[in-house]
């Protein structure tokens, strides 16, 4: 399915993809995606069942109220693709801006598909340049204990543009949530605050780069370890995310994106103890136990600085000017907005 809409500024494509058994990546998906690196090699279709099983198994023991089976509910994905078209010498410029996750839940025994959340998992080829090409060479150049000072500063602007964006309105009702894992180089303290879906709620002592980094993105950050899980996760977004989205949208966030962190990082979310009240990740632990998924995380270290030089060959360089002046006068309209 293909929807385009013009801004003033840019115009953003949306496509979707169902995630299922038969998925296979585009040749636009970034190669370090969770889901496109399942789906490659003689067993990605075993991976992709295993996976969808894995998912639907933890929707059921979360959402076990009149579900006696444990049988009653399936997650059904879409891999939401969002290209940013450019207008360019006359011409229109594409390049894949962002790939999330679209959730949506099918209550077997009434027949009625459930709205969930959209996010997830967040993938950005931006972002890739940011933390494989500009990081480094600003490390190199500058101090390794320093960041830039307009570090994702692009990339949020244009994230927050495509959220605003009559696109996104049109075809998401409420805003995203992205789940990733927590941090291996802090420390997480267990608070007395307890959801009944997000579960218990932790908090860092201090904001890593990836928190400011999706600050900047409009996105500020909790951390909830829900019941039966080891670890806690971390949920990025905008608004209230305890009060915004219903009980089954919380599940079928924490089921997709737990299922992601147990095959791709087994040593924290797939532990044989679970956390502690106070919490450091590692991942040189031992005590943990492997799925039965192929993923290849060498693969995926090797191919981000390949993803982020693509992106600074293909968008960054030879758009620079046009980006420089967009942002300069998008945060103008920023500050106009909120004056």
């Amino acid at each position: 399915m293909q929807q385009t809409i013009r801004t003033n500024d840019f115009t953003f494509g949306i496509s979707t993809t169902r995630f299922d058994e038969d998925y296979c990546p585009s040749s636009s998906s970034r190669g370090t995606t969770n889901f496109a690196n399942l789906a490659r090699g003689e067993n990605r279709r075993q991976n992709l069942r295993n996976t969808l099983t894995m998912i639907n198994n933890r929707f059921n023991d979360l959402a076990d109220w009149d579900n006696p089976s444990r049988d009653r509910y399936a997650v059904e994905i879409e891999i939401v693709s969002v290209d940013l078209h450019v207008a360019a010498d006359g011409d229109d410029a594409v390049f894949p801006l962002i790939e999330v996750l679209d959730v949506q839940i099918l209550d077997t025994l009434s027949g009625v598909r459930i709205d969930g959340i959209v996010g997830n998992n967040f993938s950005s080829y931006l972002r890739d340049y940011d933390f494989s090409v500009v990081l480094p060479e600003h490390h190199a150049k500058v101090s390794r204990s320093s960041i830039p000072d307009d570090f994702g500063a692009l990339h949020g602007k244009l994230f927050t543009h495509f959220l605003d964006s009559a696109a996104y309105r049109e075809r998401f009702a409420q805003p995203p949530v992205i789940c990733i894992s927590v941090s291996s180089t802090k420390t997480y303290r267990r608070l007395e605050n307890h959801h009944p879906i997000l579960g218990v709620e932790y908090r860092q002592d201090e904001s890593s780069l990836t928190d400011r980094y999706f600050e900047k993105m409009g996105l500020r950050v909790r951390y909830f370890m829900p019941r039966g899980a080891v670890a806690p996760l971390a949920f990025y977004f905008r608004g209230d995310l305890l009060n915004d989205y219903s009980s089954l949208a919380l599940i079928g966030l924490i089921s997709t994106m737990e299922t992601f962190q147990k095959i791709y990082r087994p040593e924290i979310y797939n532990a044989n103890a679970a956390a502690g009240r106070i919490y450091r990740p590692s991942l040189g632990s031992r005590d943990h136990s492997v799925t039965q998924i192929g993923y290849d995380r060498e693969e995926r270290s090797q191919l981000a600085l390949m993803q982020g030089k693509f992106a600074e060959e293909h968008f960054v360089k030879p758009h620079r000017t046009l980006l420089e002046q967009w942002a300069a006068a998008h945060s103008g309209r920023e500050k106009e907005t909120h004056r």
